[in-house]
């Protein structure tokens, strides 16, 4: 298997080659120069581990001993069961997937739990920005990992106190975070300014974690299989997934998968109050804002979607070119107007469709689970919800992709129920732990000399 830029730049590459990258030289992102077909009759029985080795080692065949690796990162002792994603069927035709059964309690844990394995033995200066999940997830992947330091890039005030707990209390001395001034765009504007200085990035042994990482789609991709079979019988039923999105990686891996060949009928993008990405699919215009605004499902509050450019350069016919000059322009205005082009029309072949929640709606799906279901959900969760239930179709299963634990988002969850989530025992008393971390201004060489000082 190998990567090329979705901007046509430098040669095809092998994938240990782009393990530790995030951007490609020229700015681009990777993906595979082709996508592996699925074989769903074999695929079906297998068992999580077993599956994820066979749909990674379609896109890691140059790793050794994955096997040893996949083994080591999807058992039960890790995420609380051997189904690794259980699906939970609220009624007949309607599920969702569990997802965070893991270390951090959120989705990024399936993901970055390999990615910490593959990583280590490394000596790597890990960069990251999340806007509440992502870095956890990855902090708890490498904590105590040798040779490996992480610096993790978070907005101030801009996560639940459940969030900032579990990363800024971790006390491990490889452990890095810098709380930025502003908001996820600006800490991911860092990441990838950071990344665009070439001699610094190699001097530093500098790698990615982000969702721009191909590693972290990759791995996201079993689950869409995996809660196919599960909520399936036979490999000729289709199956809709709605995914709550921010930074387009999560639904972006669905995309994937149908392309291999999984039989997704639709792809549904459940987006809160910034939506960027509902607007687009909904319009053809792709307007980047500003400045995201602060909501209740705050790891969506994102405005500028890095994975887009993947799904864009397949948008275009893989034309490399095309997309470095529609990113020219996206730099220049801010926003991309693809509506009468001959590329629009091909969004619902791709199976996407979209929808926007606001915190109303959030309380009011919040309610409706609980109360019909039993099942509590966390926000983020709710928009997905919400979203899908105007798109359900009699005969089409509908699995929606759980994100996070409620216990990440208590103040939500009691404005909706009137009542504490579950809190797992491993995290009591978590927010009156000592938490380390550094308050920072937006300042690229700030982070520069952080990251040089380790």
């Amino acid at each position: 298997m190998l990567y090329v830029s979705t901007r046509g730049g430098g040669k095809p590459q092998r994938f240990s080659g782009i393990l530790l990258e995030g951007l490609a030289a020229d700015g681009g992102l990777y993906v595979p120069e082709r996508f592996p077909a699925a074989e769903l009759g074999r695929w079906r029985a297998l068992s999580y581990p077993q599956l994820a080795l066979t749909i990674l080692r379609e896109f890691m065949d140059d790793v050794p001993a994955l096997d040893e690796l996949v083994a080591r990162t999807y058992t039960g002792r890790i995420f609380g069961s051997d189904d690794i994603t259980p699906l939970k069927t609220l009624e007949p035709g309607l599920h969702l997937l569990a997802l965070s059964n893991g270390p951090s309690a959120a989705f990024k844990d399936i993901a970055l739990q390999l990615l910490g394995n593959l990583f280590d033995g490394k000596r790597l200066k890990i960069l990251g920005a999340t806007s509440g999940d992502t870095g956890t997830a990855a902090e708890y992947a490498l904590r105590g990992k040798n040779g490996i330091h992480v610096f993790m890039l978070s907005p101030w005030k801009r996560m639940t106190a459940f969030q900032r707990a579990q990363m800024y209390s971790l006390q491990d001395a490889n452990i890095h975070n810098l709380a930025v001034k502003g908001t996820f765009d600006d800490c991911q504007d860092l990441v990838k300014k950071v990344n665009a200085d070439a001699p610094f990035k190699e001097r530093e042994h500098i790698g990615a974690v982000n969702s721009i990482n191909w590693a972290r789609v990759a791995a996201q991709v079993v689950y869409y299989f995996k809660g196919y079979f599960a909520a399936t019988r036979s490999d000729n039923e289709q199956v809709s997934f709605t995914v709550p999105t921010g930074n387009f990686g999560n639904i972006y891996a669905g995309y994937v998968a149908r392309r291999m060949g999984l039989p997704i009928r639709r792809l549904i993008l459940a987006a809160n109050e910034n939506d960027v990405l509902h607007e687009f699919f909904a319009s053809g215009r792709y307007r980047v804002r500003k400045k995201a605004k602060a909501t209740s499902s705050p790891s969506m509050d994102i405005s500028k979607a890095s994975n887009f450019e993947r799904y864009v350069y397949e948008l275009v016919g893989r034309d490399g070119a095309r997309v470095r000059d529609l990113w020219r322009r996206l730099e220049a205005d801010g926003e991309l107007d693809l509506a009468s082009s001959p590329y629009f029309p091909r969004v619902a072949e791709s199976g996407f469709v979209s929808g926007r929640s606001t915190h109303a709606d959030r309380l009011a799906t919040i309610r409706q689970v609980y109360r019909k279901y039993g099942a509590m959900i966390d926000p983020h969760t709710a928009d997905g919800v919400h979203v899908a239930l105007g798109y359900r179709e009699p005969g089409v299963a509908l699995v929606c992709l759980e994100t996070a634990l409620p216990v990440k988002f208590a103040q939500t969850i009691r404005e909706a129920l009137g009542r504490e989530p579950e809190r797992p025992a491993e995290f009591a008393g978590l927010e009156e732990r000592p938490q380390r971390y550094e308050v920072i201004e937006p300042d690229v060489e700030l982070v520069k000399r952080h990251i040089a000082a380790a």
